[in-house]
C-alpha cells in the first residue's frame, strides 16, 4: 500500500505562520506537522508528497527522508483533487490519501489495512474538539455535514442545517486501485481543475456509484486550519505525547 500526502496549499488562514513557511512545516511543540506523520509513513511501501507553495523548503526538509516529492506547479489555481491526480502515474495499487495539516493516532492505519475496498475513517466524537476550537455559533459554518447509510458514505461536505452530524471527515481516505481509476476517469470528464475534495467525492458517489465504507473512530485527531488551532492542539498534544 502507498501513501500520498497532499501538501500543495499555502494555508492562508494561518496568516503570519505560513507567510514564508509551507503549512506542513509549521511547528507545534517543537515538531513540524510532517514530523508528526513519521511513524505513520513507516507502514507504507512508498510515500509521495504533492508540494506546491514553498516546495523548495519542503524538498530541503525531506532531503534525508524516504519520501518522493511531486510538484503541483498550478497550486495557486487548483485544489486538492488536482494535486491528488498529479500523483496518478505513481499509484499502482491501494493508496491512502492524507491531508498534511492533521495530527492523528497512527493506529488508524490498522482500520484501513483490515478493511477491503475504499475506506474513510470518520471522527465520531468530533463536536467536543470543535467546541474548543471556536465559539459554538460558528461550528455549523465551519464543520461539514456527512451522511452515512448502512455503513457507506452517501454525502459529504454539505452545509449543516439544524442537526449536527454524528461524524466528521478526517482528511484521510484509502482508495482501492479499481476505484482510483474510476475517480481519475471522472476527474478527466468533468474538466474542473478547481473542484474541492468533498464535492468531488459527492460526484463520484452520484455519477460513478463509488462505494466508500465509513469506519467510526474516537482515536485522537486534530486539524490545524486557523491560528488558534495551533495553541489548542499544542495543549491537547501534551496530554498524549
Amino acid at each position: 500500500m502507498n501513501l500520498v500526502i497532499l501538501a500543495s496549499g499555502s494555508g492562508k488562514r494561518l496568516k503570519k505562520l505560513t507567510k514564508s513557511t509551507p503549512k506542513c512545516l509549521i511547528k507545534i511543540n517543537g515538531k513540524s506537522l510532517l514530523e508528526y506523520l513519521d511513524s505513520f509513513i513507516k507502514y507504507f511501501n512508498k510515500t509521495y508528497l504533492v508540494a506546491g507553495f514553498k516546495a523548495n523548503l519542503i524538498k530541503k526538509f525531506l532531503k534525508r527522508k524516504n519520501i518522493k516529492i511531486i510538484n503541483n506547479y498550478n497550486y495557486r489555481s487548483t485544489n486538492m483533487v488536482y494535486s491528488l491526480f498529479c500523483a496518478s502515474s505513481k499509484i499502482k495499487g491501494d493508496t491512502v490519501i492524507c491531508y498534511s495539516d492533521i495530527i492523528f493516532d497512527h493506529k488508524i492505519f490498522n482500520l484501513l489495512k483490515k478493511t477491503r475496498g475504499t475506506v474513510m475513517p470518520v471522527k465520531s466524537d468530533w463536536l467536543e474538539l470543535w467546541k474548543k476550537r471556536m465559539p459554538y455559533r460558528e461550528i455549523k459554518k465551519d464543520a461539514e455535514n456527512i451522511e452515512i447509510k448502512k455503513g457507506f458514505l452517501t454525502s459529504l461536505g454539505q452545509p449543516i442545517n439544524s442537526i449536527y452530524p454524528k461524524n466528521q471527515f478526517m482528511g484521510i481516505l484509502k482508495i482501492s486501485k479499481k476505484d482510483f481509476k474510476i475517480m481519475r476517469k471522472l476527474f478527466v470528464e468533468i474538466k474542473n481543475k478547481k473542484i474541492d475534495f468533498t464535492n468531488f467525492i459527492n460526484l463520484a458517489i452520484k455519477k460513478k456509484n463509488l462505494k466508500i465504507k465509513c469506519i467510526k473512530t474516537r482515536s485522537f485527531w486534530f486539524e490545524i486550519d486557523k491560528i488558534n488551532d495551533v495553541a489548542i492542539t499544542s495543549k491537547l498534544l501534551r496530554k498524549i505525547y
